[in-house]
C-alpha cells in the first residue's frame, strides 16, 4: 500500500472489525471465492493487504497454511490476537510492502480484498503475484468497479475503481488464463450511493 493509506489503516485498526459492512463484504467475498476457484485443503494460501485478516479467517480451515501479508503495524497486531484466539498456528502475519520489497516462498493461491486501489503501479504488482505463485495457482482480486471518486475521503491517492475486463486482459499478458469476475457485493454508503464490488479470478498458466 502507499504510505498515507498505511498511517491511516494503523488508526483505524482496532476498530476495524466492528463495521458491519467489512462483515458482510468479507462474507460475500469467502463464498464467491469459494464458487469460483476449485479451492484444495493442501494450499498455502496468502492474502496481500490482508488488514486484519477478516477475510482469512473465514477462510481458516480451507487451506494448509495462510499468509497475512501487510505493511500496517496495527492491523497484524490485530491478526495476531485473532491467531491466538482461535488457535490457528497455520496462519502467520508478515510485515511486508510487495511495492518497495521481495518474499521468495510461493503460493497455490494469492487473494486480496479491497487492496488494488491503493496500489499505484497495478501492472507491476500483478507481476510480482505471478512470479509469487506455483504453477497453475489462482489470484484472486476483489474490488471496487469504476467509481467517481466519491468513495473515499477527498485527498487520499487512491484509483477510482477498476473495470475488471481491462484488468483480465493484463493478467492474460502476464500468462494467466481461465479469468472471470462477478459482481460479490455492493456497499451502500450514507452519501445514497451505491459501490460495487467485483470479485477476479485468473489461474497461472506458465
Amino acid at each position: 500500500m502507499i504510505t498515507d493509506s498505511k498511517d491511516h489503516f494503523n488508526t483505524i485498526a482496532k476498530d476495524w472489525d466492528k463495521d458491519k459492512i467489512h462483515q458482510e463484504r468479507s462474507m460475500a467475498i469467502a463464498a464467491a471465492l469459494q464458487q469460483m476457484i476449485p479451492l484444495q485443503n493442501n494450499w498455502k494460501a496468502l492474502e496481500y493487504g490482508a488488514g486484519t485478516g477478516l477475510l482469512s479467517f473465514i477462510l481458516k480451515d480451507a487451506f494448509k497454511a495462510i499468509v497475512l501479508m501487510d505493511n500496517s503495524a496495527e492491523m497484524l497486531k490485530v491478526c495476531e490476537e485473532k491467531i491466538a484466539y482461535y488457535q490457528t498456528p497455520h496462519i502467520r502475519t508478515v510485515a511486508l510492502d510487495l511495492e518497495n520489497g521481495t518474499y521468495n516462498e510461493k503460493f497455490d493461491i494469492i487473494y486480496t480484498q479491497m487492496v488494488l486501489h491503493h496500489i499505484m503501479d497495478v501492472p507491476a504488482i500483478f507481476q510480482t503475484f505471478h512470479e509469487l505463485l506455483n504453477t497453475d495457482g489462482y489470484l484472486a482480486i476483489a474490488d471496487l468497479y469504476s467509481e467517481d471518486g466519491s468513495f473515499h475521503e477527498p485527498g487520499m491517492q487512491v484509483h477510482k475503481g477498476f473495470n475488471p475486463d481491462e484488468l483480465g486482459q493484463q493478467l492474460n499478458n502476464l500468462g494467466f488464463n481461465q479469468v472471470q469476475h462477478q459482481t460479490c457485493f455492493t456497499i451502500e454508503r450514507n452519501n445514497g450511493k451505491k459501490y460495487p464490488v467485483f470479485l477476479l479470478t485468473a489461474q497461472k498458466n506458465q
